[in-house]
Order: structure tokens, then sequence, then C-alpha cells
């Protein structure tokens, strides 16, 4: 599906990481973007600097009203066409610790931000999505955002590992689901990248993590996932399907 003029794309978690990259790839070329995050993130500074057709609005991807007052102002842009699901959380925590019992609080909080958050953001797009005329072939596009924990999951990742295994296994019936509806359902597997959630590592971590992924030796860079979605977002073939994105990389179990 080509970006036009028309186009508007909603991205959760734009205030960092991957989530900025996207919307900043996406608005060069040529969307107008819906910066979806949280009122304490860089959202609105975001959109102040990126300026022309771009808005922020406050969002906990938990919570179905703030969502639909996403989805709302995308549609005031213009057409929603892509949706990109990059907010979420990586809380660790051991089952039993020295700390003692994981507390399913918890473990609750990481699943109802990246499993039932994700889904929150798919159903009220794809409700929107639905009344566009076919671009391309497609109605629209939503991108999900897993890990490669969903498949090698460390100690300490059983939360996180599980959230996101939910993702990847959403991906393909969410894709039949919405088939009729001629709206496509990615989901990007990403490796260690250069986020927020690993900042503050000191350069010996740092240095590990790096030498665990076998080609190319380091951390992704949040571009890299941004021009994967691009590519998602232009290619109609790719619909159901999770990608890693990790150089190679199988994690160890810790």
């Amino acid at each position: 599906m080509n970006i036009t003029d028309s186009t508007v794309a909603l991205v959760t978690g734009a205030g960092s990481g991957l989530g900025e990259a996207t919307a900043r790839r996406l608005h060069a070329d040529g969307a107008a973007i819906v910066i979806a995050d949280l009122e304490s993130s860089r959202g609105q500074a975001i959109a102040d600097e990126l300026g022309d057709r771009v808005v922020f609005v406050a969002t906990d991807v938990r919570d179905e009203l703030q969502v639909q007052a996403a989805v709302d102002a995308a549609t005031g842009l213009g057409q929603l066409r892509v949706v990109v699901n990059c907010a979420g959380v990586a809380t660790p925590g051991r089952i039993v610790s020295k700390r003692g019992t994981l507390p399913l609080a918890d473990y609750a909080r990481v699943i109802e931000i990246n499993l039932i958050g994700t889904f929150n953001v798919l159903r009220l797009a794809a409700t929107a999505m639905a009344e566009n005329e076919p671009a391309d072939g497609d109605r629209g596009v939503v991108v999900m955002t897993a890990s490669v924990a969903a498949i090698d999951g460390q100690v300490g990742q059983a939360a996180y590992a599980s959230s996101k295994a939910g993702v990847a296994g959403l991906t393909l019936p969410a894709a039949r689901d919405l088939a009729d509806k001629a709206i496509r359902v990615m989901t990007i597997a990403p490796g260690t990248f250069e986020t927020p959630m690993l900042a503050g590592l000191d350069e010996k971590f740092r240095t590990v993590l790096e030498q665990q992924v076998p080609h190319p030796s380091r951390l992704g860079k949040p571009d890299e996932y941004a021009s994967l979605v691009a590519h998602i977002v232009d290619n109609a073939m790719l619909n159901g399907e999770v990608i890693r994105l990790d150089g190679a990389l199988r994690m160890p179990p810790r």
C-alpha cells in the first residue's frame, strides 16, 4: 500500500524508541501521524518538532476510551490506514526468587499493557479501517510488536515472554479475521535494540549483549525497525506472519 497525502498512521509508544523512529519514518514518507503515548512521555514534544499533520494524544493502551480518542483523532486527519503498536513494558521478575513469589499483580500488569493493550488498539483501529475504501487492495495495515523473548524467553522474563508470545499468537488469527475487510496484520519480533528499555546499561553488559548477536554484532537501531514497518506497509503479500529482526540472535537462558 502506497502512502499518500491522505494516509494517516497511528503509532502507540511513539514518545520514544521504536515507536518514535517509526512515527518519524512514516511522517517522512508522507503520512499524517497520531502519536499515542502516556501523558508523561515526550510525545507532545515530538509532535511539536515534526509539526505539520502530527498530533499527540495522551493514551494508555489499556484504556478503551483513550484508545478510541486516538483513533478518532486519526480519522479526523484523514484515512487511518496504518497502525503500529510499540507501547510496552519489560518488567523483570522470577516466578520464585529470594524476594518471594512473583506478585500476581506484577504479572497481570505486563499482560494488560503488552497483550491486552495491543489487542485493544487492534480492534478499535480495525473498526475504523473497515470504513475505508480499498487503496492498492488494502483498507489498512496493522503492525504489532512481539519480541524474540516470545520464543527465547530468559530467566526473569516469565511475564514479558508470555505477553509477547500472546502477541505472536494473535497475529495469524487476527489476519484471518480481518482478511475479508482487506486489513493486513503483521508482527515484528525485535531482538536487542537501542531503546529506553535498555537505557542505563553499563558498557560491560552492553558489550555482552552485542557479542551475543551473530551478525551484525551490535544492538539494533530503532530506524531499522521503522524501515521494516515501511516495507510491510508497502508489500501487499506480507500478512499473518511474525518476522524476527534480530541479527540471527538466539537468547541464552540468562
